[in-house]
């Protein structure tokens, strides 16, 4: 049975970043609707094509809200409660889904229970909520004792999901948030860390309360296999294709995406019958296009975005050509403050939302883009061809990263009617499908009956 989110193309908001939010919570001052804003974005979201929101973390944290402080309320930043459970319900009012973000390794040093255990040390019942907690050697926060962080960062304390009142804990939040936001999944920060039991815990408890709950990881090495399976994720983050999609441009080296995209998906492909979930950047990396050494290259990435196998994401801004770059010590750049109606007049790329836009209704569209099956017809250094198939449906897929026209011969048969550029059909002679691609761009070709 598909889900959902198979047939889903994401809108990626990182909401203390787009709203303006301060960068560190006080956790004194009333709060401010900032969540308010997101209301202003929905018609431009649901215009691009996207039918589901993916919305970063907006429980109270201490600074990123990947450093938790309360599972149970909306960081006072963003507004309250009643703020998110209103957007909530016009997200799903206006037919679209919403997930959030689980951050479920790891929390913040405000957290109430590390909280505690700073302030009454071995006499804290909360001891065993954190991994790896030592009394008698100091941390390097000067704490009487030493713990585990995210990744060597002491700042984000490592949860014990071992013990059984902790996923109590986490799984009783889970619970508040379907009951009331009605969300649709949830996306598990730095899965790769959480431990297996866990997810196994998490996706039982959340089935339990809705079938068709989706669960998507963040993975960013290894056997996607591993997390994503029936009795764990759904999905994971598909960082494989990701990198090979920008860098087979800036190296003009189409065998690199080729190479991914027979492995995960081909004829034997690992993951062929996974829906991994395709982005091309979001708010660790730099915007691509700050990644990318040819703009035009945005336009035959996009292509492929909505093209290859798996659900298409769109991080909120990079729609316009939005740029931005981590430095060695913020990741401020890659996570602005915005405002759809100002950037939308004067966009870096202008020409980018109307063919994310019109690769979205053919996605949506196409039987074949959303669940077919892959086959490479040919790859060049800087054209690459392939087919995706359903018994249905066959599209050809062709794309051009070069500054001219390319042509591709592939040992097919039939009309092919190109979507991605209505009014041009092309008819194979002798077995033979000769097509010229122009520059910078690509054809969507559908076959015929």
């Amino acid at each position: 049975m598909k889900n959902w989110a198979e047939e889903s193309i994401f809108y990626h908001i990182y909401p203390l970043g787009l709203t303006g939010a301060p960068e560190r919570n006080d956790f004194h001052n009333e709060p401010v609707p900032r969540l308010e804003q997101l209301f202003g974005w929905l018609d431009h979201i649901q215009w691009l094509g996207a039918n589901a929101i993916y919305l970063g973390p907006v429980f109270e944290s201490t600074a990123h809200g990947y450093d938790t402080v309360d599972y149970f309320h909306v960081d006072r930043r963003l507004g309250t409660d009643e703020t998110l459970a209103a957007f909530a319900d016009e997200v799903h009012r206006r037919g679209m889904r919403l997930v959030l973000d689980g951050v479920f390794n790891h929390v913040g040093r405000n957290f109430w229970a590390f909280h505690d255990v700073r302030e009454h040390g071995e006499q804290s019942p909360y001891c065993d909520w954190f991994h790896n907690l030592h009394f008698g050697e100091q941390s390097p926060r000067g704490d009487p004792f030493t713990y585990e962080g995210w990744a060597g960062y002491d700042d984000l304390v490592k949860l014990n999901l071992h013990n059984p009142a902790v996923v109590e804990h986490l799984l009783q939040a889970v619970t508040v948030w379907i009951e009331r936001y009605q969300i649709d999944g949830l996306r598990l920060d730095a899965a790769d860390a959480v431990n297996m039991d866990f997810l196994r815990t998490l996706a039982a408890h959340c089935r339990q309360q809705r079938p068709d709950f989706w669960l998507m990881g963040e993975i960013v090495f290894g056997d996607y296999r591993q997390w994503a399976n029936p009795e764990t994720l759904d999905s994971v983050t598909n960082y494989e294709c990701y990198k090979a999609l920008y860098s087979s441009h800036n190296d003009h080296n189409y065998f690199e995406l080729a190479y991914a995209l027979n492995r995960q998906f081909g004829e034997r492909g690992i993951y062929r019958d996974l829906a991994l979930y395709n982005f091309v950047d979001n708010h660790d990396v730099n915007r691509l296009a700050s990644t990318l050494q040819e703009s035009a290259h945005l336009y035959p990435l996009h292509i492929l975005l909505f093209s290859i196998p798996g659900m298409p994401s769109i991080y909120y801004g990079s729609e316009w050509g939005q740029p931005g770059q981590r430095s060695e010590f913020s990741d401020a750049d890659l996570r602005p403050a915005l405002k759809a109606e100002e950037i939308s007049q004067q966009p870096p790329q202008s020409g980018l939302a109307p063919v994310i836009h019109h690769l979205s209704a053919l996605w949506r569209g196409s039987q074949a883009l959303q669940h077919g099956t892959y086959r490479e017809v040919q790859v060049q250094h800087e054209q690459l061809a392939f087919l995706r198939q359903t018994p249905d449906e066959t599209l050809l897929v062709m794309v051009n990263s070069a500054d001219q026209p390319a042509g591709i011969r592939c040992t097919l048969s039939g009309r092919w009617e190109d979507i991605l550029n209505p009014g041009n059909a092309f008819e194979a002679e002798g077995g033979t499908l000769q097509i010229e691609i122009p520059a910078w761009w690509g054809r969507v070709l559908r076959k015929a009956k």
